[in-house]
């Protein structure tokens, strides 16, 4: 039959095992609830006027909680943070660093990012703890460096992003985007291998790296904004822009024959720039020699022809003189510079006579110019 140790059983009363012995308590004892709410009931009366709970008291408790609860709605926002104020999980207002106050938790809280901050994303490298140099040093990760060019090459790029938190962007950066660096690094490798796929690996190398820098700023601002993520980019820096481990050797020596063909141009073109307006000027002075020579053969053409003109004018008023004068003064050119003999035109040998010399005896007269020519056929 069952026994009873509630109530007595048949060997009595009580908490009683059938051998005469109660079940025996192990352990400590848990404390008694209604002895803790007396006890604290009494330091309460102790602490209010008169000694119990009268009217008077329990307003003073009331107005001391709601003053505690009212001041603890006062926060201090730093200098590289903005406050975002919460009102039920809403954001109602952001405050700038300064001592701010908001309505008391569970009305209003506030959030604390460091959104005046300018954050770094190293891509291609990271900071690695170095024993041996008691100190960091920097470690190329070739999975996020490694890019395709348009032109078929592999080009190893290291860059930085700055970036921060827009001023009116702080609830976009807080509720809009879960892990705002991981996504700022993610768009800024895919902008980076959008542009340098798109590019040729030569201006990369060389001239055209601030092209690159502010083409990728540009596309990972239009995306970001694209997600409403209130992040600013203020800076895209290449830090390094290499072929491969594997190939820079051979890659360097390409760019050293590119400097070689460089230089013998500008050589060559140093040259030209010499010897071409040389030859351009004396090419002009032929030009102007012999556009001289046009002028004064043709002024020359039109004085004969003008003389002879007014030769013939004088021809026609008097025929006969103005032969015989033109017979006189042909016979005068080609006769006036030669040795000459008189001859009579007897059969004997005694009828040839030399002519007497007298140009030599008398000074020769000079022989006339075209103008006195002229001017003596007009005559």
């Amino acid at each position: 039959m069952p026994w009873k140790n509630q109530g007595g059983g048949p060997w009595g009363q009580g908490p009683k095992g059938p051998w005469g012995g109660g079940p025996q308590s192990v352990g400590p004892r848990p404390p008694d609830l209604e002895d803790l709410l007396r006890r604290g009931q009494d330091k309460l009366q102790q602490l209010l006027p008169g000694g119990h709970f009268s009217g008077m008291g329990i307003a003073l408790v009331l107005v001391g909680a709601l003053a505690i609860w009212g001041l603890s709605g006062f926060f201090r926002v730093q200098s590289e943070e903005l406050g975002v104020v919460l009102r039920f999980g809403k954001h109602v207002r952001t405050v700038d660093p300064g001592l701010n106050y908001h309505l008391p938790y569970p009305i209003e809280t506030v959030l604390l990012p460091k959104a005046l901050r300018v954050s770094t994303i190293s891509i291609g490298m990271t900071l690695i703890d170095d024993p041996a140099r008691r100190g960091r040093t920097m470690r190329d990760v070739p999975e996020e460096s490694l890019m395709l060019t348009g032109d078929e090459n592999i080009v190893d790029v290291d860059f930085t992003v700055l970036w921060r938190i827009k001023p009116n962007g702080v609830g976009n950066f807080l509720f809009n985007i879960q892990n705002p660096e991981g996504t700022v690094k993610a768009v800024a490798e895919s902008a980076m291998r959008e542009v340098i796929g798109r590019s040729n690996i030569q201006p990369i190398l060389t001239g055209a790296r601030n092209t690159t820098e502010q083409a990728v700023q540009d596309l990972m601002q239009k995306t970001l904004d694209q997600y409403g993520s209130g992040v600013q980019i203020t800076q895209v820096q290449m830090q390094k822009v290499d072929p491969p481990t594997q190939v820079i050797d051979a890659f360097r020596d390409v760019q050293a024959a590119r400097a070689n063909l460089e230089q013998l141009q500008n050589e060559a073109q140093t040259y030209a720039n010499r010897v071409v307006p040389d030859a351009r000027g004396r090419g002009a002075q032929i030009l102007q020699a012999a556009e001289g020579y046009k002028e004064q053969a043709v002024a020359e053409a039109k004085g004969q022809s003008s003389r002879f003109l007014k030769v013939y004018d004088e021809y026609k008023k008097a025929p006969d003189v103005t032969r015989q004068r033109i017979y006189l003064e042909t016979m005068e050119k080609v006769l006036g510079g030669s040795e000459k003999l008189v001859y009579d035109g007897g059969n004997s040998a005694q009828s040839v006579v030399p002519y007497l010399p007298l140009s030599e005896l008398t000074p020769r007269r000079p022989a006339p110019t075209t103008g006195q020519q002229q001017t003596g056929a007009t005559r």
